[in-house]
């Protein structure tokens, strides 16, 4: 049904609202990164038109920052599209100080609380492998 794959991942010692804001951002990085996954804009029986969703299923997983930090080489390992949300995001007011915060990052090992990942279904599964959905 579908070639690709989506995964969002959370860190699991986030507060609620955290993980919610996180995961409503990395959705909107897949996305923005994949226009063609888009589906079709809804219409309600009055004709009354609403906004296009992604068209494919993506699932919520929870991990601690090894978890995320291991899916994060594993998904840059085979080329998958990463969307990466640090630690450091939460104390920014815009989207600018967040790529400037981002950039400050420890590259190698970056501080993520959140990391969306999209590709292959079976590069997905590698990167996400040993991971808990969401509770």
């Amino acid at each position: 049904m579908f070639d690709t794959k989506v995964a969002l991942i959370v860190r699991n010692d986030l507060a609620t609202w955290q993980r919610l804001n996180v995961v409503a951002f990395l959705a909107t990085g897949v996305a923005a990164s994949a226009p063609e996954a888009l589906g079709q804009p809804y219409v309600d029986a009055r004709g009354r038109r609403y906004a296009a969703m992604l068209g494919q299923p993506m699932l919520v997983f929870e991990a601690d920052l090894a978890g995320l930090q291991a899916a994060h080489r594993k998904g840059l390992d085979s080329g998958l599209t990463l969307v990466p949300y640090v630690h450091a995001m939460f104390s920014t007011g815009h989207d600018e100080a967040n790529r400037e915060v981002f950039l400050a990052g420890d590259a190698d090992h970056p501080d993520l609380v959140g990391l969306a990942l999209r590709g292959p279904k079976k590069a997905v599964d590698k990167a996400a492998k040993g991971l808990s959905l969401h509770r």
